[in-house]
């Protein structure tokens, strides 16, 4: 019995093992089938056509008037008359506010009082410069008669030059005093502002009874802003990498927010030259360039501070191969081996700088084979970009996927196209 139950056992120990081996066997077999059969990559593709390419740039900003002016008060005072409200039309020479004038009036006739107080003392010095000049030439006469001494002479030369002294002096008074009263007058007409244009009120910062300052030695205050709203413009930021690529009359197509998806074309009519710099010195620098863009269609309904967004079209080229933009793709010569013989060590060391110089390039697929084309590319828009060499047309070129051409095509690689059908018929 004991001598059965061991063969029973070592029956069991030898069908299990053999039962492993196999397993094992089998797996080796499945390994080594599995890395000799090639990879298949799937694809999708297009046909390279000649197309028209426009080039643009985006940007983001606000709408402002082409013509306004921000009213500022040259004098200090309180407003006491403000007969404009906000959003009212206003035309040029119209009351927009009255400063309280009381104090400058007083100082006009203050200054007109002493005015006339230093003409009367000229009159009152030529009267005396009149007298001692008679006698300052009387003594001269008598003197070259030897009738007068020399003493004579010189103490009636001194009254004649004191006296012409004072009469200078009243009279440099006098152009003294004429210009502060110029000025005085200056600011009391100044505490009664008018529109400088016809515009709208389209932003009113004050109210009656508020007192505000003079832009004479300061900025002032920012009472007012008169606009012209029946010429208006986008005034949008631009990058300093795209900058360089917009032009005076550069069609644009401008959206803004509060008009929906309605587009509104226009042109460049001017790019700043002064970069505006925002958290500069950290990471989140951005340096962009004001342009503005004159509307060619105006709607009524435009107001000042309006978001918009504008595509300005820098550049158009008419019949030019292209290819979508993801199609292009940069390898090194290495990266287009087949996967690991780029792993080899003296693959590694070469000292030949061509082998490992980047270049554009794009996969075509010819009798089931992936083949990469190194191309000379262009401009681009949203979905194409231009070829400018490298291919002929008529080609299928890879589109898709991602991973596919960026990583997984090499030059041999056996694909399999499966453009996607199913568009067209729901069409």
């Amino acid at each position: 019995m004991t001598n059965g139950k061991q063969k029973k056992k070592s029956k069991k120990k030898i069908i299990i093992f053999s039962g492993l081996g196999v397993l094992v066997i089998a797996l080796v077999l499945i390994a080594i089938l599995g890395s000799s059969r090639e990879e298949i990559v799937p694809v999708q593709t297009e046909k390279v056509i000649k197309r028209t390419i426009t080039q643009s740039v985006t940007a983001t900003g606000t709408l402002d008037p082409e013509f306004k002016v921000v009213i500022t008060p040259e004098v200090t005072g309180e407003i006491v008359k403000l007969p404009v409200k906000e959003g009212q039309y206003v035309k040029k020479g119209e009351l927009l506010a009255q400063i309280k004038s009381d104090a400058y009036k007083a100082q006009v006739e203050q200054s007109e009082a002493g005015l006339l107080n230093a003409k009367a003392s000229l009159a009152n010095n030529k009267a005396q410069l009149d007298k001692v000049t008679a006698d300052y030439n009387r003594s001269k006469e008598l003197h070259a008669k030897n009738l007068a001494s020399d003493a004579d002479l010189e103490a009636a030369k001194s009254s004649y030059l004191s006296a012409l002294a004072s009469y200078q002096g009243a009279e440099a008074q006098i152009r003294q005093m004429q210009a502060a009263l110029k000025v005085q007058t200056d600011q009391l007409s100044k505490t009664t502002i008018y529109s400088p244009m016809d515009g709208v009120v389209s932003q009113l910062n004050v109210q009656l009874g508020d007192r505000v300052l003079g832009s004479f030695y300061s900025q002032g205050t920012n009472m007012m802003t008169v606009s012209d709203l029946k010429s208006m413009l986008a005034v949008v930021d631009v990058d300093e990498n795209d900058v360089v690529l917009v032009s005076k009359g550069d069609t644009a197509i401008i959206k803004i927010d509060a008009f929906g998806d309605k587009e509104f074309k226009g042109l460049v009519y001017q790019i700043g030259n002064s970069a505006q710099t925002t958290g500069a010195g950290t990471q989140e620098q951005v340096v962009n360039f004001e342009v503005k863009l004159k509307f060619l269609d105006f709607d009524n309904g435009f107001r000042p501070g309006m978001s918009c967004n504008a595509k300005i079209e820098t550049k158009t080229l008419q019949n030019v191969f292209s290819v979508p933009i993801q199609s292009v793709t940069a390898r090194s010569n290495n990266m287009q081996m087949n996967p690991g013989e780029g792993e080899n060590p003296s693959n590694n060391k070469k000292k030949d700088s061509e082998a490992n110089k980047v270049k554009e390039i794009v996969f075509i697929v010819k009798n089931g084979k992936a083949q990469s084309i190194p191309v000379t590319t262009g401009i681009s828009d949203d979905n194409y970009i231009e070829i400018k060499s490298g291919l002929k047309g008529g080609e299928d070129v890879v589109t898709g996927s991602y991973r596919a051409i960026s990583r997984d095509l090499h030059d041999g690689s056996n694909v399999k196209v499966e453009n996607r059908k199913a568009f067209t018929m729901n069409k």
